[in-house]
């Protein structure tokens, strides 16, 4: 993999591998933000990046340029980067990779991916991000997700996220899912619904959330409380900022009432799967042998 570039190579086995990538797979930053702190307070060290220069058209994912103190011209290629956190305290490693959906061979960009992971001990992914969505901010953050095993389903549903039936064009995260598949590591995808009024990033109120079921699944010894109290400077924030704008805040009322009534959907049954479950157990009881109440 000539556009693979390794700077140094992990002592120890990393168990689990953390994905995110920037762009609309990011909406507000609530998913590399969440990363980002995962990072700076795990001590994150790259050990290893991919090269953008085949996989990037540059006049449709442009390089930044910038100016140092000194007065001289910097370019920034679009990253994709893989580190590994280094804290003593952390008991499995785990390797973390961000980076920028390619324009071009996603194949070839996904298997890298996957091959890296497989190299260095990976058995379980888990992929991070945010979508714009019709949700208000006045409640509970959305989430929907996916995994490939039946343990890590039965995870996203104790959590309250929701199976995605979504279906049509999709992103490099799906195709990086494919391709851990392939290499046969464990896979889930966690998406974090984003506010789509809500321009300002990042958004640590996303951003908290996604963590903070990364931090229950991968059991990470990270203390959360900075990232809260953002989350919650946000929160009071984004509150005066509707508040002062009329039209705005008439919208938010009517997402909140489509929201109240999609949860209430939600948690009433089915009738007719009462009627399918109250069928079979009056069935299995008319197949029991009779019993002595007595015994």
């Amino acid at each position: 993999m000539d556009h693979l570039t390794i700077h140094e190579t992990p002592a120890k086995k990393l168990a689990h591998l953390i994905i995110v990538f920037s762009g609309w797979a990011d909406a507000a930053e609530g998913a590399t933000s969440a990363v980002k702190y995962l990072q700076r307070k795990l001590n994150a060290k790259k050990f290893a990046e991919i090269d953008p220069e085949e996989f990037y058209d540059f006049s449709q994912t442009r390089p930044h340029s910038s100016r140092t103190r000194d007065g001289k011209r910097r370019i920034h290629w679009p990253a994709n980067e893989f580190s590994y956190l280094t804290d003593p305290s952390v008991d499995a490693g785990v390797m973390v990779f961000m980076g920028v959906e390619p324009n071009l061979k996603w194949r070839t960009f996904s298997r890298t991916v996957a091959q890296v992971a497989k190299k260095h001990g990976v058995k379980s992914v888990v992929h991070i991000g945010a979508l714009l969505d019709a949700v208000p901010h006045t409640r509970p953050v959305k989430l929907s997700g996916t995994a490939s095993q039946p343990e890590l389903s039965e995870f996203l549903e104790s959590q309250g996220i929701r199976s995605s039936n979504y279906q049509g064009p999709t992103g490099i995260s799906s195709a990086v899912m494919d391709a851990c598949i392939r290499e046969g590591l464990e896979y889930t995808s966690i998406w974090g619904h984003t506010s789509h009024y809500l321009q300002a990033a990042p958004n640590y109120r996303v951003g908290s959330i996604l963590l903070q079921l990364l931090v229950k699944l991968l059991n990470l010894p990270l203390d959360l409380t900075e990232l809260q109290s953002a989350a919650n400077t946000f929160n009071d924030e984004v509150a005066q900022a509707v508040d002062k704008d009329e039209q705005i805040s008439s919208y938010v009322t009517k997402l909140e009432g489509q929201y109240d009534e999609a949860v209430a959907a939600i948690e009433i049954p089915d009738p007719a799967e009462l009627v399918r479950d109250l069928e079979q157990f009056l069935w299995g009881a008319q197949r029991r042998p009779p019993t002595d109440p007595l015994t």
